[in-house]
């Protein structure tokens, strides 16, 4: 076997033991019935066959997804691992908890941003609820907002023929919205309609999960690499990776770059017709922007939970506090930051967006290179 059909083998019989870890498989199908019709092989033996293809391989991109595999690997196999370095060995960036300063920082700026009486809390929630659109209104809202967003990717990249997607309302479950990519140049995104959602928001998912977003990297990569250049290795998605980094932080920086003033007026125009309120959009922007700083609150709450000993509950407690959110939206959170899959994950956004803002720097061309490109997260983190 080459190293690229050993590293996909891999990948799919460490799925075998966590369901959701393989996020896509449009690779060699020979592979895929193989490992289906293998017995589960313990975890501490694919650590091992992870560590022995790392020793094989030459310093690349390839060997850096393998060793996120040999980290998860070891994980599952009971291997004593700090959260830190798992997430390190994951993805190549290192958590780090954010002084509380930071927040009170951006909790100041909202304050003078958010209309309204009542605390910040309750203007934010007021704010939010003001912009809400009504979950069985979600789904019309993005097919006709898509559109818009094809045409201002498709001035950046020629986008491959035949890509489509569905997109399809869901309940219950730890994350906002996903997708899932089918391979053949094709994507279904699930919508969480339990998350309150405002227009703003859906033009943002729009964005993330579909064009310039995850639908447009995984299109493009099929046809570039996998199917013109043979590169077997671009046939799974794999959530313990770099490569997890790298599709988060185009999926969060490239709307901003493809989105001109032109098409976000079409956009917004789009959201009021359904009959979702948008009075202020450039305050809204602001008010977004601010947000971002509080990104990395569920980070901190993972490392609390982690590392620091703190239960469930006093994580929810401080997502609920420096989030601004509810309850049961701190427990939302909580429950992504403790899931056995996910946990890790947390850190793809905000590193991501951070990494892949730093390595665009305002450069269409660039954002045109991590759409179609292997770029490895060391390139993207000497960029910063």
């Amino acid at each position: 076997m080459s190293a690229a059909e050993r590293y996909l083998v891999l990948g799919l019989r460490l799925g075998k033991h966590v369901d959701g870890l393989v996020d896509a498989y449009y690779g060699p199908p020979e592979l895929q019935e193989q490992v289906d019709a293998e017995e589960t092989i313990e975890a501490a033996q694919l650590a091992a066959d992870a560590d022995a293809l790392l020793a094989e391989l030459d310093d690349s991109w390839l060997a850096d997804q393998v060793h996120g595999c040999a980290t998860y690997a070891h994980v599952l196999a009971g291997d004593p691992i700090s959260y830190s370095d798992e997430v390190e060995g994951c993805y190549g960036v290192r958590p780090r908890r954010v002084a509380e300063s930071v927040y009170e920082e951006v909790h100041a700026t909202l304050d003078e941003l958010l209309p309204g009486d009542g605390s910040l809390f309750e203007r934010r929630q007021a704010w939010r609820e003001r912009h809400r659109c009504p979950g069985d209104k979600t789904v019309a809202v993005l097919d006709d907002l898509l559109p818009v967003l094809r045409a201002c990717t498709s001035g950046l990249v020629e986008l491959p023929d035949g890509e489509e997607l569905s997109i399809e309302p869901v309940r219950d479950e730890p994350w906002w919205a996903f997708n899932y990519y089918q391979g053949n140049l094709r994507s279904r995104v699930v919508l969480n309609t339990d998350i309150p959602t405002s227009g703003r928001d859906l033009l943002r998912l729009a964005g993330h999960e579909v064009y310039p977003g995850h639908h447009t990297e995984h299109a493009l990569k099929e046809q570039l690499l996998l199917r013109d250049q043979g590169r077997i290795e671009e046939g799974i998605q794999l959530v313990p990776t770099p490569q997890a980094v790298l599709s988060e932080g185009i999926a969060e920086a490239g709307l901003d770059v493809v989105l001109d003033d032109a098409a976000r007026v079409e956009a917004y125009a789009i959201v009021r017709r359904h009959g979702i309120e948008l009075a202020d959009p450039e305050l809204a922007e602001r008010i977004a922007k601010a947000f971002e700083g509080l990104g990395t609150v569920g980070v901190d709450a993972a490392l609390m939970v982690h590392e620091e000993g703190a239960s469930v509950t006093e994580a929810e407690a401080y997502l609920e506090k420096w989030s601004l959110v509810t309850p049961d939206q701190a427990r939302q959170s909580a429950r992504f930051i403790t899931d056995p899959t996910w946990r890790a994950y947390v850190i793809t956004y905000t590193a991501g967006r951070e990494l892949c803002n730093a390595y665009i720097g305002g450069d269409p061309a660039r954002l045109r290179t991590l759409l179609t490109e292997h770029v490895r997260i060391g390139d993207l983190v000497a960029s910063v």
